[in-house]
């Protein structure tokens, strides 16, 4: 029960990202790619009917987490609270961005939300990215099943790191590129003209630095966690997981070369879906069953049934 329950929140948390994930791509290309008010329009009104029903995934993945793993949930909200602080505020204030700027017809209160919407968008990617480098990386928990990280602390991985260290940042960065891009194709999708043309442009320049920092992205995750790849020898069939992601950047490749039509830029979306979602995935699967842990020698374990030790079992500590 225990591994069917972490699957469940595995899919819906990918669900989130690849569904919230255009939508932050959209705001942080909001000021880039839109030359003009009628542009700004259409980008926003593009994400309008599903901007707020994608995030009901997130609380449907925090829900779910509460009630299979209410250990882990307690050690990583409470370990996790400033970084979670700063992104329910980021939340909030995209939110209130899209909801807001249109309801005064002035030049500076669309400008100030514009900015707000960018910057909310443009944190919430790198933050989401760090979130997950910080579950691969692992923290310092006690015995007790709790911890606490600063912000940061010397940038070093080591015993006493912080939610911002050289790895954490790297995850941050790769989370950033993917969701720009996924954003772009969305746009590519969903408009039409010169912003299409532009969206599209985006695309071809970008998708190498997107490869590129996929590529240190996975060497820097074996570099910190050599047992990463223990579940892939072991389960062979997860390759096919990281082969989606290849066969999603090469479908990139060769959509933004071809001439595009309506039918090759609902293919070219789709397969940057299947990379962000076999991305999230393959993140999932090295780490199992063993949650949380790092120099401490105690781990949160996911392998028993969730309601087994209040859902979960400290490896480290003997319960």
């Amino acid at each position: 029960m225990g591994f069917i329950w972490f699957w469940i929140v595995a899919v819906m948390l990918t669900a989130y990202v690849v569904l919230d994930g255009f939508d932050l791509g959209v705001g942080i290309l909001h000021p880039i790619l839109a030359l003009s008010e009628q542009e700004r329009q259409v980008m926003l009104r593009s994400i309008g009917p599903v901007w707020d029903g994608n995030e009901v995934w997130l609380l449907a993945g925090g829900g779910t987490l509460y009630f299979a793993f209410p250990l882990l949930y307690a050690s990583a909200f409470s370990g996790f609270y400033l970084a979670l602080m700063i992104v329910l505020w980021l939340l909030i204030m995209r939110g209130a961005s899209v909801e807001l700027r249109m309801h005064i017809d002035i030049g500076v209160w669309r400008s100030f939300f514009d900015g707000l919407f960018f910057f909310s968008s443009l944190l919430l990617a790198v933050f989401f990215g760090a979130a997950l480098a910080n579950v691969i990386r692992g923290v310092p928990l006690r015995a007790d099943g709790y911890f606490f990280l600063p912000l940061w602390t010397n940038w070093q991985i080591g015993p006493e790191p912080g939610i911002l260290d050289w790895y954490t940042v790297i995850g941050g960065v790769v989370a950033l590129v993917a969701l720009i891009i996924h954003g772009a194709l969305y746009l590519v999708v969903k408009t039409e003209g010169d912003l299409q043309k532009r969206a599209r442009a985006f695309v071809g320049r970008y998708w190498v630095l997107l490869l590129a920092i996929t590529a240190v992205s996975l060497s820097a995750t074996i570099l910190v966690r050599p047992d990463t790849l223990v579940n892939y020898r072991t389960y062979p069939f997860l390759f096919a997981i990281p082969l989606g992601v290849l066969i999603s950047l090469a479908g990139m490749i060769y959509f933004c070369r071809a001439e595009a039509d309506s039918r090759k830029s609902v293919a070219r979306r789709r397969l940057r879906s299947l990379g962000t979602s076999a991305r999230i995935h393959s993140f999932c699967a090295s780490p199992w069953p063993n949650r949380m842990g790092l120099s401490s020698g105690h781990f949160l374990s996911s392998k028993r049934l969730p309601l087994e030790s209040h859902g979960l079992c400290n490896r480290g500590s003997g319960r």
